[in-house]
């Protein structure tokens, strides 16, 4: 059975953009088992960058704090059941892959995106940790909002992403990830075939709904075009978890134009779900 961690609002994003992730959020809540769905209270708060370049530093961590100890709490409730984590922007998988990487050793990271995320404060263009997250997932980030290297980027596989500033190509090759092409992912074993390559015995899997070719669903607030299908991606992730335990997942990015429009992509949106869960 799989549990649901639905966090509406990361403080990572403009104010703007914020309340379109939570109503994208909620939308998804809505259709979610009640049962087995908890949404986190966040607070809103400003946040500092505390002289760091990473926006709303201190809310940030706040966050993953509070996303942490719900997940402890899911543990604590039904050990062993993997949680998927639903909301906001890429920021909410960082707590989520560090609880993954505790209780399973040798774990892979799947980042489905189609921005890899691999920015540090000092190259980054806006100075939202959402463009950031991979990077501090593999260690190279500040206190606090990084994990302390228990995932490797010879253990990290990028998916689908297509725009990618030029720090973010050195650090491919920095750091030794695998990068699959939206045309690689075309076939189904692709995925499963890199993953098992990094010698991972589990896998975390992250979704950006920016991944979808913008045909595939509206409520993207940054669409990039020649995207992969939703049939293509769940597919990938079927086949996927058919060769390696699947422990945990998130998606993120879901950010409709307003919160009567918020039902409109969800069709799409949950199959991805149904794959990841």
């Amino acid at each position: 059975m799989t549990r649901y961690l639905v966090v509406p609002q990361w403080q990572g994003s403009p104010s703007s953009r914020a309340m379109q992730l939570i109503d994208g959020a909620q939308a998804i809540a809505g259709d979610l088992p009640r049962s087995s769905t908890t949404v986190l209270d966040v607070p809103m708060e400003a946040g500092e960058s505390l002289g760091t370049g990473i926006h709303r530093l201190s809310a940030l961590q706040r966050v993953r704090g509070l996303v942490a100890d719900a997940l402890a709490a899911h543990d604590a409730d039904a050990p062993g059941e993997h949680v998927l984590t639903i909301g906001g922007d890429c920021g909410i998988a960082l707590a989520p892959i560090d609880h993954a990487a505790r209780r399973s050793p040798g774990l892979a990271v799947v980042w489905i995106d189609a921005h890899p995320d691999l920015n540090s404060p000092d190259s980054s263009p806006s100075g939202a940790f959402a463009g950031m997250v991979l990077r501090a997932v593999i260690g190279d980030g500040v206190p606090g909002l990084s994990l302390d290297g228990a995932i490797t980027g010879d253990r990290v596989v990028v998916g689908g992403a297509r725009s990618y500033d030029d720090p973010e190509l050195a650090a491919v090759e920095e750091f030794g990830i695998t990068a699959l092409t939206v045309e690689a992912l075309r076939d189904a074993d692709a995925l499963a075939d890199a993953v098992l390559a990094t010698g991972a015995e589990a896998v975390y899997v992250h979704v950006d709904i920016d991944a979808l070719d913008p045909a595939e669903i509206a409520g993207n607030a940054h669409p990039e075009p020649f995207g992969i299908t939703v049939a293509e991606l769940t597919a990938a992730i079927t086949r996927l978890r058919a060769r390696v335990p699947l422990v945990g997942a998130s998606l993120a990015g879901y950010s409709p134009a307003s919160a009567a429009a918020a039902t409109d992509d969800l069709g799409p949106i949950l199959r991805v779900i149904g794959a990841l869960a």
